[in-house]
Protein backbone atom coordinates (compact mmCIF):
# COMPACT_ATOMS: atom_id res chain seq x y z
CA UNK A 1 0.00 0.00 0.00
CA UNK A 2 1.72 3.29 -0.96
CA UNK A 3 1.66 6.10 1.85
CA UNK A 4 -1.41 8.16 0.32
CA UNK A 5 -3.54 4.93 0.19
CA UNK A 6 -1.74 4.40 4.02
CA UNK A 7 -2.91 7.57 5.25
CA UNK A 8 -6.58 7.51 3.82
CA UNK A 9 -6.97 4.42 5.46
CA UNK A 10 -5.41 5.62 8.79
CA UNK A 11 -7.63 8.87 8.74
CA UNK A 12 -11.09 6.98 7.83
CA UNK A 13 -10.14 3.99 10.35
CA UNK A 14 -9.77 6.86 12.96
CA UNK A 15 -13.17 8.44 12.38
CA UNK A 16 -14.76 5.09 12.37
CA UNK A 17 -13.51 5.01 16.68
CA UNK A 18 -14.71 8.71 16.63
CA UNK A 19 -18.08 7.90 15.27
CA UNK A 20 -18.30 4.86 17.39
CA UNK A 21 -17.80 6.93 20.48
CA UNK A 22 -20.45 9.44 19.41
CA UNK A 23 -22.95 6.60 18.28
CA UNK A 24 -22.70 4.93 22.21
CA UNK A 25 -23.20 8.36 24.02
CA UNK A 26 -25.72 9.91 22.07
CA UNK A 27 -27.79 6.85 22.52
CA UNK A 28 -26.96 6.47 25.78
CA UNK A 29 -27.80 10.27 26.68
CA UNK A 30 -31.04 10.09 24.70
CA UNK A 31 -32.12 6.95 26.64
CA UNK A 32 -33.49 4.87 23.18
CA UNK A 33 -32.09 4.12 19.72
CA UNK A 34 -30.65 1.86 17.44
CA UNK A 35 -27.09 0.83 18.41
CA UNK A 36 -26.67 -2.20 16.66
CA UNK A 37 -27.33 -1.34 13.24
CA UNK A 38 -25.55 2.01 13.53
CA UNK A 39 -22.44 0.35 14.60
CA UNK A 40 -22.42 -2.62 11.76
CA UNK A 41 -22.20 0.39 9.29
CA UNK A 42 -19.87 2.76 10.34
CA UNK A 43 -17.21 1.75 7.90
CA UNK A 44 -19.78 2.08 5.24
CA UNK A 45 -20.71 5.74 6.33
CA UNK A 46 -16.94 6.86 7.04
CA UNK A 47 -16.08 6.27 3.74
CA UNK A 48 -18.41 8.01 1.90
CA UNK A 49 -18.40 10.68 4.05
CA UNK A 50 -14.83 11.06 4.20
CA UNK A 51 -13.33 9.91 0.88
CA UNK A 52 -16.28 8.84 -1.96
CA UNK A 53 -19.07 11.39 -1.83
CA UNK A 54 -19.06 15.01 -3.51
CA UNK A 55 -20.00 17.11 -1.17
CA UNK A 56 -20.08 20.68 0.55
CA UNK A 57 -21.26 20.74 4.70
CA UNK A 58 -21.59 24.22 4.50
CA UNK A 59 -23.24 24.07 1.49
CA UNK A 60 -25.67 20.99 1.85
CA UNK A 61 -28.43 22.15 -0.84
CA UNK A 62 -25.42 23.00 -3.46
CA UNK A 63 -27.24 21.54 -6.50
CA UNK A 64 -24.21 19.49 -8.19
CA UNK A 65 -23.79 17.19 -4.84
CA UNK A 66 -23.88 13.58 -4.68
CA UNK A 67 -27.21 12.41 -3.06
CA UNK A 68 -26.97 10.07 0.03
CA UNK A 69 -30.45 8.52 1.21
CA UNK A 70 -30.89 6.08 4.76
CA UNK A 71 -32.76 3.68 4.01
CA UNK A 72 -32.59 1.71 6.86
CA UNK A 73 -33.33 4.85 8.85
CA UNK A 74 -33.32 3.61 12.37
CA UNK A 75 -29.54 3.59 11.88
CA UNK A 76 -29.33 7.42 11.87
CA UNK A 77 -27.04 7.69 14.71
CA UNK A 78 -24.48 6.65 12.83
CA UNK A 79 -25.20 9.06 9.79
CA UNK A 80 -25.68 11.99 12.73
CA UNK A 81 -22.27 10.98 13.62
CA UNK A 82 -20.74 11.40 10.54
CA UNK A 83 -22.50 14.92 9.63
CA UNK A 84 -21.44 16.46 12.36
CA UNK A 85 -17.68 15.39 12.22
CA UNK A 86 -18.31 16.41 8.34
CA UNK A 87 -19.10 19.82 9.44
CA UNK A 88 -22.62 19.84 8.56
CA UNK A 89 -23.63 21.11 12.52
CA UNK A 90 -21.87 21.01 15.94
CA UNK A 91 -21.09 18.26 18.15
CA UNK A 92 -23.43 19.76 20.73
CA UNK A 93 -26.41 19.02 18.69
CA UNK A 94 -25.58 14.94 18.87
CA UNK A 95 -27.08 14.84 22.49
CA UNK A 96 -30.49 16.14 21.72
CA UNK A 97 -30.76 12.91 19.48
CA UNK A 98 -34.67 12.12 19.98
CA UNK A 99 -35.35 15.49 22.40
CA UNK A 100 -38.81 17.14 21.56
CA UNK A 101 -37.91 19.68 18.91
CA UNK A 102 -34.05 18.72 18.41
CA UNK A 103 -32.83 18.90 14.60
CA UNK A 104 -31.95 14.76 15.29
CA UNK A 105 -35.38 12.60 15.31
CA UNK A 106 -35.42 8.82 15.80
CA UNK A 107 -35.45 8.35 12.03
CA UNK A 108 -34.05 10.82 9.52
CA UNK A 109 -36.24 14.08 9.17
CA UNK A 110 -35.58 17.15 6.28
CA UNK A 111 -34.73 19.37 9.29
CA UNK A 112 -31.43 17.90 9.32
CA UNK A 113 -28.10 19.26 7.55
CA UNK A 114 -27.90 16.90 4.99
CA UNK A 115 -30.76 14.95 4.94
CA UNK A 116 -32.83 15.70 1.96
CA UNK A 117 -35.51 12.72 2.49
CA UNK A 118 -37.08 11.63 5.52
CA UNK A 119 -36.94 7.77 6.08
CA UNK A 120 -37.67 5.13 8.47
CA UNK A 121 -40.46 3.00 6.87
CA UNK A 122 -38.10 0.32 5.92
CA UNK A 123 -38.30 -0.67 1.91
CA UNK A 124 -38.76 2.76 0.44
CA UNK A 125 -35.10 3.62 0.30
CA UNK A 126 -34.48 2.24 -2.93
CA UNK A 127 -37.15 3.60 -4.29
CA UNK A 128 -36.96 6.85 -3.56
CA UNK A 129 -32.71 6.50 -4.80
CA UNK A 130 -33.84 5.49 -8.54
CA UNK A 131 -36.10 8.68 -8.54
CA UNK A 132 -33.14 10.96 -7.66
CA UNK A 133 -31.13 8.66 -10.20
CA UNK A 134 -33.22 8.95 -13.04
CA UNK A 135 -33.79 12.95 -12.84
CA UNK A 136 -29.88 13.15 -12.82
CA UNK A 137 -29.87 11.36 -15.92
CA UNK A 138 -33.09 13.50 -17.60
CA UNK A 139 -31.18 16.41 -16.25
CA UNK A 140 -27.90 15.12 -17.63
CA UNK A 141 -25.82 15.93 -14.08
CA UNK A 142 -23.15 13.90 -12.90
CA UNK A 143 -23.96 13.71 -9.78
CA UNK A 144 -24.32 10.20 -8.25
CA UNK A 145 -26.67 8.20 -5.89
CA UNK A 146 -26.04 6.24 -2.59
CA UNK A 147 -28.14 4.09 -0.96
CA UNK A 148 -27.61 2.34 2.53
CA UNK A 149 -30.19 -1.22 3.06
CA UNK A 150 -30.51 -3.17 5.89
CA UNK A 151 -30.61 -6.59 5.12
CA UNK A 152 -33.95 -7.63 7.22
CA UNK A 153 -35.46 -4.74 4.93
CA UNK A 154 -34.82 -6.93 1.74
CA UNK A 155 -37.40 -8.77 2.94
CA UNK A 156 -39.51 -5.96 1.39
CA UNK A 157 -41.03 -6.65 -1.86
CA UNK A 158 -40.74 -2.68 -2.91
CA UNK A 159 -37.33 -3.37 -3.11
CA UNK A 160 -36.99 -5.55 -5.47
CA UNK A 161 -39.65 -3.82 -7.77
CA UNK A 162 -36.93 -0.81 -7.71
CA UNK A 163 -34.27 -2.97 -8.50
CA UNK A 164 -35.97 -4.19 -11.36
CA UNK A 165 -36.62 -0.58 -12.74
CA UNK A 166 -33.39 0.82 -12.06
CA UNK A 167 -31.85 -1.97 -14.16
CA UNK A 168 -34.19 -1.69 -16.60
CA UNK A 169 -33.49 2.67 -16.87
CA UNK A 170 -30.05 1.20 -16.73
CA UNK A 171 -29.02 3.87 -13.74
CA UNK A 172 -25.31 3.04 -13.37
CA UNK A 173 -25.23 6.10 -11.20
CA UNK A 174 -27.05 4.68 -8.59
CA UNK A 175 -24.84 2.47 -6.14
CA UNK A 176 -26.76 0.00 -3.44
CA UNK A 177 -25.25 -0.54 -0.21
CA UNK A 178 -26.88 -3.49 1.67
CA UNK A 179 -25.58 -3.85 5.38
CA UNK A 180 -25.45 -7.32 5.98
CA UNK A 181 -25.57 -8.00 9.34
CA UNK A 182 -27.52 -10.69 9.38
CA UNK A 183 -30.11 -9.67 12.17
CA UNK A 184 -33.61 -7.89 12.36
CA UNK A 185 -35.46 -6.52 15.29
CA UNK A 186 -36.72 -9.95 15.78
CA UNK A 187 -34.15 -12.46 15.44
CA UNK A 188 -31.80 -13.59 12.38
CA UNK A 189 -32.76 -12.64 8.77
CA UNK A 190 -32.33 -16.38 7.71
CA UNK A 191 -34.56 -17.92 9.85
CA UNK A 192 -37.46 -14.66 9.85
CA UNK A 193 -36.99 -14.83 5.94
CA UNK A 194 -33.81 -15.99 4.00
CA UNK A 195 -32.78 -13.53 1.76
CA UNK A 196 -29.88 -16.05 0.23
CA UNK A 197 -28.82 -16.37 -2.52
CA UNK A 198 -28.52 -12.75 -1.85
CA UNK A 199 -25.67 -12.23 -4.59
CA UNK A 200 -27.58 -14.45 -7.81
CA UNK A 201 -30.66 -11.80 -6.73
CA UNK A 202 -29.48 -8.58 -7.57
CA UNK A 203 -27.45 -10.25 -10.30
CA UNK A 204 -30.92 -12.23 -11.63
CA UNK A 205 -32.17 -8.14 -11.35
CA UNK A 206 -29.48 -6.73 -13.80
CA UNK A 207 -27.38 -5.01 -11.33
CA UNK A 208 -23.01 -5.57 -10.87
CA UNK A 209 -22.57 -7.03 -8.04
CA UNK A 210 -19.63 -6.33 -5.34
CA UNK A 211 -19.18 -8.71 -2.12
CA UNK A 212 -17.23 -7.16 0.77
CA UNK A 213 -16.01 -7.65 4.38
CA UNK A 214 -18.21 -4.39 5.23
CA UNK A 215 -15.51 -3.44 8.05
CA UNK A 216 -12.43 -3.34 5.88
CA UNK A 217 -11.83 -0.15 4.57
CA UNK A 218 -9.47 -1.24 1.89
CA UNK A 219 -12.19 -3.17 0.43
CA UNK A 220 -15.23 -0.95 1.16
CA UNK A 221 -12.99 2.15 -0.80
CA UNK A 222 -11.84 -0.47 -4.20
CA UNK A 223 -15.83 -1.39 -4.32
CA UNK A 224 -16.93 2.52 -4.61
CA UNK A 225 -14.11 2.98 -7.15
CA UNK A 226 -15.65 0.26 -9.06
CA UNK A 227 -18.77 1.67 -9.15
CA UNK A 228 -17.98 4.94 -10.54
CA UNK A 229 -16.55 3.53 -13.78
CA UNK A 230 -19.08 0.89 -14.30
CA UNK A 231 -21.61 2.07 -17.23
CA UNK A 232 -24.77 0.60 -18.30
CA UNK A 233 -26.37 -0.92 -15.30
CA UNK A 234 -26.26 -0.18 -11.45
CA UNK A 235 -24.50 -1.18 -8.87
CA UNK A 236 -24.87 -3.14 -5.59
CA UNK A 237 -22.36 -3.76 -2.59
CA UNK A 238 -23.01 -6.17 -0.11
CA UNK A 239 -20.76 -5.54 3.15
CA UNK A 240 -21.13 -8.24 4.84
CA UNK A 241 -20.98 -6.52 8.57
CA UNK A 242 -21.28 -7.47 12.63
CA UNK A 243 -24.33 -6.00 14.50
CA UNK A 244 -22.95 -3.97 17.49
CA UNK A 245 -19.02 -4.17 16.05
CA UNK A 246 -16.68 -2.89 18.08
CA UNK A 247 -18.68 -3.30 21.04
CA UNK A 248 -17.59 -6.44 22.40
CA UNK A 249 -21.33 -7.34 24.28
CA UNK A 250 -23.27 -6.28 21.71
CA UNK A 251 -21.91 -7.77 19.14
CA UNK A 252 -24.36 -10.40 17.15
CA UNK A 253 -26.83 -9.46 20.42
CA UNK A 254 -30.25 -8.49 19.00
CA UNK A 255 -31.38 -7.37 22.27
CA UNK A 256 -29.15 -4.43 21.05
CA UNK A 257 -31.14 -3.69 17.79
CA UNK A 258 -32.92 -1.86 19.50
CA UNK A 259 -31.93 -0.88 23.51
CA UNK A 260 -29.83 1.88 24.73
CA UNK A 261 -26.97 0.96 26.85
CA UNK A 262 -27.19 1.47 30.61
CA UNK A 263 -24.73 3.71 32.67
CA UNK A 264 -22.28 0.70 33.18
CA UNK A 265 -22.69 -0.74 29.94
CA UNK A 266 -21.92 2.64 28.43
CA UNK A 267 -18.96 3.25 30.30
CA UNK A 268 -17.73 -0.39 29.67
CA UNK A 269 -18.19 0.45 25.95
CA UNK A 270 -16.69 3.72 25.81
CA UNK A 271 -13.46 2.07 27.57
CA UNK A 272 -13.48 -0.37 24.78
CA UNK A 273 -13.93 1.95 21.93
CA UNK A 274 -10.43 3.82 23.92
CA UNK A 275 -12.74 7.09 25.48
CA UNK A 276 -9.67 8.96 27.34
Amino acid sequence: MNKEKNDKVKMLADKCQQMRRLIVKMIAEAGSGHPGGSLSCVEIMACLYFAVLNHRPHQPHWPQRDRFHLSKGHACPCWYAALSLSGYFEEKELWTLRKFGSLLQGHPDRRTPGVDVASGSLGQGLSVSMGMSLAAKIDQEERKVYCLLGDGELEEGNVWEAAMAAAHFKLDNLCAIVDYNRFQIDGSVEKIMNIEPLGDKWKAFGWKVREVDGHNIEELLEAFESFKTTKGKPTVIIAHTIKGKGVSFMENVVDFHGRAPAKAETEKALKELGED
